[in-house]
């Protein structure tokens, strides 16, 4: 009975994050950066960088093939909420909120 509990709680343990919580207000993902900024202020620290994704569309046949990409901006911030608390890292595209991580505690 305890081998299953323990499993579970690892496995929960390895998954992304999926909200955070900044003072009485929850952070989820597939908020806008602004909404977070609201909820959380300024965060300790940024980056942000451009990337190109792209797709190939192919008619069946080989008669049309179309190459399509677009440039994304992608943005990480840290909160540091204190030393009883983790660090979160916040993954950002095009100003949607996609990926939440908990780091090391904060300082």
């Amino acid at each position: 009975m305890k081998k299953p509990a323990l499993l579970l709680c690892l496995l929960l343990a390895a998954t992304d994050v999926m909200a955070f919580r900044c003072g009485r207000q929850l952070v989820h993902v597939g908020d806008h950066k602004l909404d977070v900024l609201d909820k959380c202020g300024d965060p300790e620290l940024t980056q942000e960088r451009t990337a190109v994704r792209g797709m190939r569309l192919r008619h069946p046949f080989g008669a049309l093939e179309e190459s399509l990409y677009e440039e994304v901006l992608i943005e990480e911030w840290v909160y540091n909420f204190g030393p009883r608390k983790f660090k979160q890292w916040l993954l950002f595209e095009n100003g949607v909120l996609k990926k939440i991580d908990n780091l090391d505690y904060g300082h």
